[in-house]
């Protein structure tokens, strides 16, 4: 046996207790060989293991992380290993693995080991002998477990491994505490640190993971599901009726009858009857871990199983077309150029013939960057497309010009809050169709005046956001684009009610659907058709297509006579 093989190491010497209490080989279960495979990963790659775990409970993570982190002790000279927990109970339990790990390892593998009173193992010659000491020190490796709270935990020494254990529940503040910790930590790829924690909210361990998914901070994310666990299933009751949110589940995350009766169960004994607090201990995915910290406004759940479904785009790109001569000048000849790499622009659906659609801008400002563009097809309320874009407002200006004439001259509404630029060109440049949101009589000339653009004010906020609420509880399968999906989870009710994204978050791809789903109205919800389309549908034909779902009209327009997709390059 090689002793500097952890998985070789850890499952021939170390013994745990299970939770029938009994001593048993620490053999990986599959969750845990899938965290095993990316720690292996990393140090084959030769960076050092930074490592943040979201997970379900008693998963054996923890369990895990001791063991390689015990391995390394016992094996290597001079490694410093410290573990934060958030408890003293929870500390006390960790030192009894480690000692358990210890006193259960067969004798030829079993290192020295000081006598100490701490809850600390110490790995050397225990000899008060000086000159024995000299010839044969040991390992001079420690293992060393505290609890999170105590002042300058770690800032005194160099650590080799660190594991911080249900971080999120660390007393005092943990940022702090973590920041100082990390000093301690040299940048080699023989050191490995590892936090580890089941969800609490939006606090630093949620900034720490946005971090990592983005893959700004240097951190690794690893998220494991409830169901990765083989022993999460239960025998079916005969008779079992399902509910339509567990079939959803069920078919979203692809679990059998047996795992989801182990959720009615759990849900029912070890949550007292709280979903809610289910999906924040149980999570199916690493967004849901986060979501019952404070009040959402849209249905989160209805949001995760889209997620899980959410299509691909058939086409990402963006606009080109000849430089305008003149400056601030509208784009002549735009044309779809795909750009899959530096593309802004996506689309799930190509426009089709006769077909109304509807595009509402939410503009840069109150500290965003974003720009944003919705467009959907008026007849069905389906997203086919979106523009999200981060640069100056001309810019922006042209591509929705363009995405606007692509999709058949869509009505387009821009809010105006924050950047009436963008409306004022499109109307100075004579766009057809603008959202028009006022009409009234000039004074001085006595025409009638129109005002362009939609204006978000503390009367009309609250009345999109509403619709916009109906409208996703009603038909979450309008949206496709995964990013608005994700940020909707983040739109919460703040302790004054008021909606809003939460702290760090964005709220542009939601204002930007309020709008267009409120402003639609000013658009046609009818297929436009040529007399001499028209003549080949029958009245019967037309009556169908109003009374037909989404899925209906594209069925209808695709293969009523001459109705067949078009396809747009």
């Amino acid at each position: 046996m090689n002793l500097r093989n952890p998985k070789e190491y850890i499952e021939h010497c170390l013994m745990i207790r299970d939770k029938k209490n009994r001593m048993v080989r620490l053999i990986l279960k599959p969750a845990q060989r899938r965290l095993y495979e990316v720690i292996k990963r990393e140090h084959k790659a030769g960076r050092p293991v930074r490592l943040l775990i979201l997970k379900a409970r008693q998963l054996g993570f923890s369990t895990l992380v001791e063991a390689m982190m015990y391995q390394d002790s016992a094996t290597r000279k001079l490694v410093r290993t410290l573990i934060v927990a958030h408890r003293d109970d929870s500390t006390a339990n960790l030192f009894r693995m480690n000692k358990l790990f210890f006193d259960s390892s067969p004798p030829a593998v079993k290192p020295m080991r000081k006598a100490n009173n701490a809850q600390e193992l110490v790995f050397e010659n225990p000899t008060k002998n000086a000159a024995e000491k000299t010839v044969n020190p040991g390992l001079m490796s420690s293992i060393r477990c505290v609890t999170a709270g105590a002042g300058g935990i770690g800032r005194s020494e160099t650590l080799t491994n660190l594991h911080a254990s249900e971080f999120a529940f660390w007393p005092g503040d943990p940022e702090e505490t973590l920041l100082g910790l990390m000093q301690a930590i040299p940048d080699d790829p023989n050191t490995m640190a590892v936090i580890e924690t089941t969800p609490n909210g939006y606090n630093y361990f949620k900034t720490l993971w946005d971090g990592a998914e983005k893959g700004t901070n240097g951190w690794l994310p690893f998220f494991s599901p409830w169901f990765e666990e083989p022993e999460y299933r239960k025998p079916v009751v005969p008779g079992t009726e399902w509910t339509g949110e567990e079939k959803e589940l069920a078919e979203a995350y692809h679990l059998d009858e047996e795992q989801m009766m182990w959720r009615r169960w759990c849900i029912k004994t070890n949550c007292g009857g709280n979903v809610e607090l289910f999906r924040q201990e149980y999570p199916s995915c690493a967004e849901e871990a986060f979501l019952f910290s404070g009040t959402p406004f849209f249905d989160n759940q209805k949001l995760l199983l889209r997620l899980e479904s959410a299509p691909n785009s058939i086409k990402v790109g963006r606009f080109t077309y000849s430089e305008p001569k003149e400056e601030n000048g509208k784009p002549v000849d735009g044309r779809w150029h795909t750009d899959r790499r530096g593309g802004y622009i996506q689309l799930w659906e190509l426009p089709k013939k006769g077909v109304p659609y509807v595009m509402g801008c939410d503009t840069a400002g109150d500290g965003s960057d974003r720009f944003i563009a919705w467009v959907i097809d008026n007849t069905t309320g389906e997203q086919v497309a979106e523009l999200r874009f981060t640069h100056n407002a001309i810019l922006f200006t042209r591509q929705i010009w363009c995405l606007g004439h692509y999709y058949n001259e869509a009505l387009i509404a821009v809010e105006t809050n924050y950047n009436s630029y963008v409306s004022m060109t499109l109307e100075l440049w004579n766009y057809p169709k603008l959202y028009i949101r006022e009409r009234s009589v000039d004074s001085y000339t006595h025409k009638l005046a129109k005002k362009y653009g939609f204006a978000t004010t503390s009367q009309t906020r609250p009345v999109i956001l509403d619709n916009l609420q109906t409208i996703i509880d009603e038909h979450p399968e309008w949206v496709k684009s995964e990013d608005a999906l994700r940020e909707m989870t983040h739109f919460v009710c703040n302790e004054k009610r008021r909606p809003e994204a939460e702290s760090g978050e964005h709220d542009d791809y939601v204002m930007a659907m309020a709008i267009t789903y409120f402003c639609r109205d000013q658009q046609s919800r009818v297929v436009k058709l040529t007399p001499a389309e028209k003549a080949q549908w029958t009245e019967d034909m037309y009556e169908d297509y109003q009374n037909a779902d989404a899925a209906g009209k594209r069925y209808l327009l695709e293969n009523g006579g001459t109705h067949s997709r078009k396809d747009v390059n």
